[in-house]
């Protein structure tokens, strides 16, 4: 990988990829514990925390956080696999065990919240890859990323299928009380089936449903991103329905549908899943995603259109003024040409 000459154990020289780390270079650590058997961290000391969404970017947005890369939740349509390979990572089984960990990120957050540069400006979180995946239960960077943002009424947003933000419930309050904050959690689908093979790494969808009632019990609302929806494996009516019926009973602020994507990096990973799991749609995900990354739009379109509508018979939203904001399509950071690409961690 692109830092193999950089890690403590083998005393390697840092120089000429100072923008990367820092002079404290990687520390590699495995943990033989049943949780975290066969994952590999690498905890980093990063020069910079706050990111900005690139300029063509259609998010709402303008910067994000981002204490982890790669992801445990091992979700093989994540968009964000193709981050990996800025780092000569592997995209594939790569991101699911090799871990980037910025061990300094609440303290580096605290440090540029507290800049006469900045101008509280909204951040959102879990964006690229979830912030409270395992790897958080060990490192726990977000009680200090939370509090940082509390202490300074900045306001943010966090999308998240992990369990774990509930260890948080009581920071998440305590900000909600002093800035704007926006919670929501990914539920594409309720099918166990589905669960097990595409998603392997998260809590089940119940479990998340859960997070979404316990927050909503305490006073933060919190809105669901329906993503992604499947085509022909998790996009029968009778699917949808379930799922959005699932929803409303979470108590859950909104539902905002949104089809898979399959960018290069994860197009590859899901193609070979599917090839496996579902070789019979092979072709028509080749016909479907002919044209790139997304769905047709008429296909969007009519998911959009049965979800809607599910959703008003349930009694789901819409958005009003003074809800949580929802969370859309998230973006992966673009990597920049030359040293300053690696300013990204």
């Amino acid at each position: 990988m692109r830092w193999e000459n950089l890690t403590v154990e083998s005393g390697g020289n840092p120089a000429g990829n100072a923008a990367l780390f820092g002079a404290d270079a990687v520390t590699t650590r495995t943990f033989d514990t049943p949780e975290f058997r066969g994952i590999t961290f690498h905890e980093i000391r990063a020069r910079s925390i706050v990111n900005r969404v690139p300029g063509a970017s259609r998010l709402p947005f303008e910067w994000t956080v981002n204490p982890y890369r790669g992801c445990t939740h091992a979700c093989v349509y994540c968009f964000a696999r193709k981050t990996h390979s800025y780092l000569d990572l592997d995209t594939g089984l790569g991101f699911d065990s090799q871990i980037v960990v910025k061990v300094n990120a609440p303290e580096l957050l605290r440090r540029q919240l507290g800049s006469r540069r900045w101008l509280g400006e909204h951040i959102a979180m879990g964006t690229n890859v979830d912030c409270y995946q395992r790897a958080e239960g060990r490192y726990q960077l977000m009680p200090g990323i939370i509090a940082a943002l509390r202490d300074r009424a900045n306001p943010f947003s966090i999308l998240t299928k992990g369990t774990l933000i509930l260890r948080d419930l009581d920071l998440l309050k305590q900000a909600a009380a002093v800035t704007e904050i926006g919670i929501s959690v990914s539920v594409g689908f309720t099918d166990h089936e589905l669960w097990r093979t595409v998603e392997p790494g998260t809590p089940a969808p119940e479990r998340r449903l859960d997070v979404v009632r316990t927050l909503s019990e305490n006073g933060i609302g919190c809105g669901v991103l329906m993503a992604p929806v499947i085509p022909f494996i998790g996009d029968e009516p009778s699917q949808l329905r379930a799922t959005v019926r699932a929803i409303a009973a979470s108590g859950a602020t909104s539902v905002t549908p949104l089809v898979l994507h399959l960018r290069p990096g994860a197009r590859e990973w899901f193609m070979s899943w599917l090839e496996h799991y579902h070789p019979h749609l092979v072709r028509r995900y080749e016909r479907l995603y002919a044209e790139g990354a997304y769905a047709p739009k008429w296909y969007q379109r009519r998911i959009t259109r049965q979800v809607h509508e599910l959703a008003e018979e349930y009694g789901i939203g819409p958005t009003r003024a003074g809800m949580p904001r929802r969370i859309p399509v998230p973006e992966p950071e673009a990597p920049v040409p030359g040293p300053t690409q690696l300013t990204l961690l």
